[in-house]
């Protein structure tokens, strides 16, 4: 992988896990690096899920796999959220 290819993963990492983040309604006690990590997952998930489901390569913006993305950046972000908040509790 080129520097350009891990580069382009972290800034459209950061901005799926932002915008999933954006979604989940409550306060996440998760970094800024945890959400690009989750960002950068749902980002390779979501295409994984729009290429079997045949949305991957559609004329124009593929708004099916953004919004699987998105989606699974939001619900990646509640786990590890509530993840962490059960786990100060006890």
């Amino acid at each position: 992988m080129t520097i350009e290819g891990i580069l382009s993963a972290i800034i459209i990492g950061a901005i799926i896990g932002v915008l999933g983040r954006l979604l989940v309604r409550g306060r996440q006690r998760i970094g800024i690096i945890v959400t690009i990590l989750v960002g950068i997952v749902a980002a390779l998930v979501g295409t994984f899920l729009a290429s079997l489901i045949g949305a991957k390569d559609t004329g124009g913006v593929d708004w099916v796999e953004l919004g699987l993305q998105i989606g699974l950046a939001a619900l990646f972000v509640a786990a590890i959220s509530s993840r962490g908040r059960r786990r100060s509790l006890l």
